[in-house]
């Protein structure tokens, strides 16, 4: 069964870019398209759809504002989608599945569909416990990170992000050859990542395993890890055992 979208954005152009990316899915279908918050409002009202595309900024009703005159029963996925960063921390308490910025890359939306899809299945298949449980463990991991650059603020998709380096009182984020600090302890850190995705490597770092090219074998049972970019970081023997990788070491 085809998902039933709504794209609602007061730019025709916005509106326009997204429908056809979303063509690139047979099973997703735009029902209908918004340019203002009451517009949207009725067309939920009476579409019912399984997800909506919502710009935050919009005149008289915002993205936010439409999201809170809908009863939660009915309420369906919501994906803001703007060009303001600043958004990011309230689109996620109004549980929003994803936060995408203008202009909307396919790779982003592509991830933020794939969640979609497991939502909906959830929904859809309540009996599949063991499924549902396995999508609640996934969904507590963290997500986003907001960092502070060059004055600005800015969302990270962790998924971004190469690797993390204990830097005292806070953490370094490695994200294809730029740097950001975060506030926080490896130890706390490691606890909110997705073990399937992020690894523990050393007591100063912690690696994403889809960055990593290359496994070498170094001295004293230690092994270096080649990311991409040609970065090279130390997997000390201590957390060898923790690192499941796909393949073996040479």
């Amino acid at each position: 069964m085809a998902i039933c979208t709504l794209v609602v954005d007061d730019e025709s152009l916005a509106r326009k870019r997204l429908r056809k990316l979303l063509r690139s899915w047979d099973d997703v279908a735009v029902n209908g398209e918004a340019a203002s918050g009451d517009e949207a409002l009725r067309l939920i009202q009476e579409q019912r759809p399984d997800l909506v595309f919502l710009d935050v900024q919009m005149p008289r009703l915002n993205g936010f504002d439409v999201v809170r005159r809908i009863p939660e029963e009915t309420r369906p996925l919501i994906i803001f989608v703007t060009a303001y960063e600043q958004y990011a921390l309230d689109a996620f308490r109004a549980s929003a599945v994803q936060y995408l910025l203008k202009p909307v890359e396919r790779q982003r939306l592509q991830s933020a569909m794939t969640r979609v899809r497991e939502l909906i299945a959830a929904r859809s298949n309540p009996s599949l416990s063991d499924f549902l449980d396995r999508l609640q463990k996934r969904t507590s991991y963290m997500q986003h990170v907001v960092v502070k650059a060059k004055g600005c603020t800015r969302l990270l998709h962790v998924e971004e992000i190469d690797w993390f380096e204990s830097a005292g009182n806070y953490v370094r984020l490695h994200v294809r050859g730029e740097r950001f600090l975060l506030r926080q302890t490896m130890s706390g850190l490691e606890q909110k990542l997705d073990p399937q995705q992020f690894a523990r490597i050393h007591r100063t770092a912690i690696v994403n395993l889809r960055s990593i090219r290359d496994v070498k074998a170094a001295s004293h049972g230690d092994h270096l890890l080649l990311l991409h970019g040609d970065t090279q970081l130390l997997l000390s023997r201590v957390y060898r055992e923790r690192l499941h990788l796909p393949y073996s070491a040479q």
